[in-house]
C-alpha cells in the first residue's frame, strides 16, 4: 500500500470555492461520467440534499457529483449552481426532456466566525466546478468547505480552534481509495494511533488542552440548550472499486469508523456527520478490504486537515499551539 494523492484517481475531479473574508467555502468532487454513490448519515443535525435518492432501493444508479459546503442550510444553495455548470457541458441523468445532473450535497455550520450573511451560493458552486474542471490546485487547510470549520466548540470560540479540510488517498495494486473531509466536529480531534489531542478546547492562557468529554460530565446537570449545535464533519470517499449501490451504503457506514477514531465525541446530536462514497467500478475487489481501507482515509484525511489549518478570525490552529492535556 502506498499514498497517492487524491486528484491521481481517474474518473474524477476535485474543486474548492471559498470566500476568505467571510470564512466559509464550497467543495466539490465531480463525476462527469457516473459514478456509484452511497450515504451514510450518523449524525443528529444533518443538512442535506439529494440524499434520499441514494437509498439502495431507488431508481437512480449514479450521480455526477458531490457537494461539501459551508453556510448551514443556506449553503445547499450552492448545488444548484453545480448543477448548471454540469448542465452547460451535457452532464446529467438523461430524461425524456433534458439531462438532469444528479447532485447531492451536505453542509456544515460556520456562521460564527467570519460574515453570518455571506454564505456558499450558486455562483460558487460554478466556480468550484470550474476550478475542478481547469484542475486548480487541491488544497488542505483553509480552503473551500472548510474555510470556515472550528473544532472544540464547548466551552465557546474562546477555547475553540481551526478546523478544515483534508484529502488522503492510497494505491493497493490497481485499487485506489481516497477521503476527503471537512474537520468541524464539536469534540476533540486525537490522532488514533499516539492518543495525543491535535485540537480542541484549549486555554491559550495556560496553553493546556482540556478534554471536551471531561467538560461534558461536568456540565450533564446543566439545562439542556441548543448553544452547541454549530457544528458537523463531513466526507466523501472515491475509488475506482466495482461496488453496487448496497454496497457504497453499507461502506459509508463503515466509513465513519474513521470519524470515531478521531474525534472524541463524535455523531452527537449536535453534529450533521455525513459521509458519501462515490465509486467508478473498475476494479473487482473483495469488499472486507474496503471495510478496513475505507475508515483508514477518513481517519487519515482527518488528521491531514487538522495539522494543515492555519490561523483565522482569531481562532488559533493546530500549528499554534503547546501540547499539554488538563
Amino acid at each position: 500500500m502506498r499514498s497517492i494523492n487524491i486528484t491521481e484517481i481517474p474518473g474524477f475531479l476535485f474543486g474548492h470555492a471559498q470566500n476568505e473574508e467571510a470564512a466559509t467555502g464550497c467543495t466539490v468532487i465531480l463525476a462527469e461520467e457516473g459514478a456509484v454513490a452511497g450515504v451514510s448519515v450518523r449524525g443528529g443535525a444533518p443538512g442535506t440534499r439529494e440524499t434520499d435518492l441514494l437509498k439502495s432501493e431507488n431508481l437512480v444508479q449514479s450521480v455526477h457529483a458531490v457537494f461539501m459546503a459551508g453556510g448551514s442550510a443556506y449553503g445547499l444553495q450552492a448545488g444548484g449552481g453545480i448543477m448548471e455548470a454540469l448542465e452547460a457541458r451535457g452532464i446529467g441523468f438523461t430524461t425524456q426532456a433534458a439531462k438532469v445532473p444528479i447532485v447531492p450535497g451536505a453542509i456544515l455550520y460556520d456562521l460564527t466566525i467570519g460574515s453570518s450573511t455571506v454564505r456558499p451560493d450558486s455562483h460558487m458552486g460554478r466556480q468550484a466546478c470550474e476550478n475542478a474542471f481547469l484542475n486548480k490546485p487541491f488544497s488542505n487547510g483553509n480552503y473551500g468547505v472548510g474555510t470556515g470549520a472550528v473544532v472544540g466548540k464547548i466551552s465557546g470560540d474562546q477555547f475553540a480552534m481551526k478546523g478544515g479540510v483534508g484529502s488522503f488517498a492510497v494505491q493497493v495494486d490497481d485499487l485506489q481509495v481516497g477521503a476527503v473531509v471537512a474537520v468541524n466536529c464539536f469534540g476533540d480531534v486525537i490522532d488514533p494511533y499516539s492518543q495525543r489531542r491535535l485540537a480542541g478546547v484549549y486555554d491559550r492562557k495556560e496553553h493546556t488542552y482540556r478534554k471536551t468529554e471531561a467538560v461534558l460530565i461536568e456540565q450533564m446537570a446543566a439545562s439542556p440548550s441548543n448553544r452547541f449545535s454549530e457544528n458537523t464533519s463531513l466526507g466523501t470517499v472515491v475509488t475506482n472499486a466495482a461496488l453496487t449501490k448496497a454496497q457504497s451504503n453499507k461502506l459509508s457506514d463503515v466509513a465513519h469508523n474513521g470519524f470515531a477514531r478521531t474525534m472524541i465525541p463524535s455523531h452527537t446530536f449536535v453534529d450533521g456527520d455525513t459521509l458519501f462514497s462515490l465509486s467508478t467500478g473498475e476494479v473487482e475487489v473483495d469488499v472486507n478490504s474496503l471495510s478496513f481501507l475505507y475508515p483508514y482515509v477518513v481517519e487519515q484525511a482527518v488528521l491531514k486537515a487538522i495539522k494543515a489549518a492555519k490561523r483565522s478570525h482569531g481562532i488559533i490552529a493546530y500549528q499554534n499551539v503547546k501540547y499539554r492535556v488538563k
